[in-house]
């Protein structure tokens, strides 16, 4: 079984890094709570399916980008 939440998490913090943001800047733009990205990029908190797009329209990518293995 594929452990999605690290996935997520390793993908969301690449698009952020590749895109220049912070972590504060991405939580900001997402309108989620700064501690809940680094617990989403660490593979330790599990988003909801309505974060998962807010984070992906911050970052500017399609959905499917932050669960691609």
């Amino acid at each position: 079984m594929r452990d999605w939440p690290v996935i997520l998490g390793k993908n969301v913090r690449r698009l952020r890094k590749q895109k220049g943001l912070t972590q504060e800047e991405l939580a900001f733009e997402a309108e989620i709570d700064l501690t809940y990205v680094g617990g989403i990029e660490r593979g330790k908190r599990n988003p909801s399916l309505l974060v998962m797009v807010r984070i992906a329209d911050a970052l500017s990518v399609p959905l499917i980008k932050l669960l691609n293995e």
